[in-house]
């Protein structure tokens, strides 16, 4: 199970909101590009990328940020998720070095969108799930549907996506732990790999991630708990490493 550091863009700052509120913010860095040279030096495999200001506006905000991480790091795979809802948008992230565009809101509101991204970037395309309750939210987690997750991520698979992020917008920056529970069923319901996020906290996280009965989860996403150091990175996926080897 890979560990996958965050970096969330705000105003071309990197910073970490609690449950998705905009307003709720605290700024870790005015420089994402040194931190993700900073995760990337202790030992981060893959990063994400999140840019807040276009998941609310609808389109990309933060390109410069992005881009400057993907110059740095171009062995490094970089998913990217915040304001895509076209196919333009995917191209031009692949184009700078992007590995993997997540699709969130439009694939609630176009779900048909998800099927001609997959079709026209395969093996490019990650679907970004985020529930409270059990039920998907979408522009920026301000708006909760009536679509449940394990619904829209049986869609999805068959559509060919490469993975599914799902978070628990009730855990994400909390500090409370990750939702367990609620990732194991859906990795069960799926055929494709799922990447946890929300509450990521320490190295029983990681350890109950790792241990669950399920080997379909690949990677969780960890943001508040490395920027404030209740979880070391490098130390998490030695754990993970080892604890997956042990269970293999």
């Amino acid at each position: 199970m890979l560990l996958i550091p965050a970096i969330d863009l705000k105003d071309g700052k990197c910073v970490r909101l609690r449950q998705g509120r905009m307003d709720d913010d605290t700024v870790f860095s005015d420089n994402p590009a040194e931190m993700a040279d900073r995760w990337v030096g202790e030992g981060g495999r893959r990063l994400h990328l999140v840019d807040l200001n276009g998941a609310f506006a609808g389109e990309p905000v933060n390109g410069a940020a992005i881009s400057a991480i993907c110059a740095a790091h171009p062995d490094t795979p970089i998913q990217v998720g915040g304001g895509i809802r076209d196919e333009r948008t995917i191209e031009a992230y692949l184009e700078i070095g992007v590995d993997f565009c997540i699709i969130g809101t439009q694939a609630v509101k176009d779900p048909d969108f998800v099927g001609r991204a997959c079709r026209a970037f395969p093996g490019h395309i990650i679907v970004g799930l985020d529930a409270r309750d059990g039920m998907v939210a979408i522009n920026g987690w301000a708006e909760v549907t009536d679509h449940r997750v394990s619904d829209l991520a049986g869609r999805f698979e068959n559509d060919g996506v490469s993975a599914i992020v799902y978070t628990d917008i009730g855990r994400d920056g909390m500090m409370r732990g990750v939702n367990v529970e609620a990732t194991v069923a859906l990795a069960e319901t799926v055929g494709i790999p799922v990447i946890a996020s929300g509450g990521i906290t320490n190295l029983d996280d990681v350890r109950a991630l790792c241990e669950a009965p399920t080997d379909n989860i690949m990677g969780a996403i960890t943001g508040r708990a490395i920027y404030e150091g209740t979880l070391d990175l490098a130390e998490g996926q030695r754990l993970a490493d080892e604890l997956s080897a042990a269970n293999n």
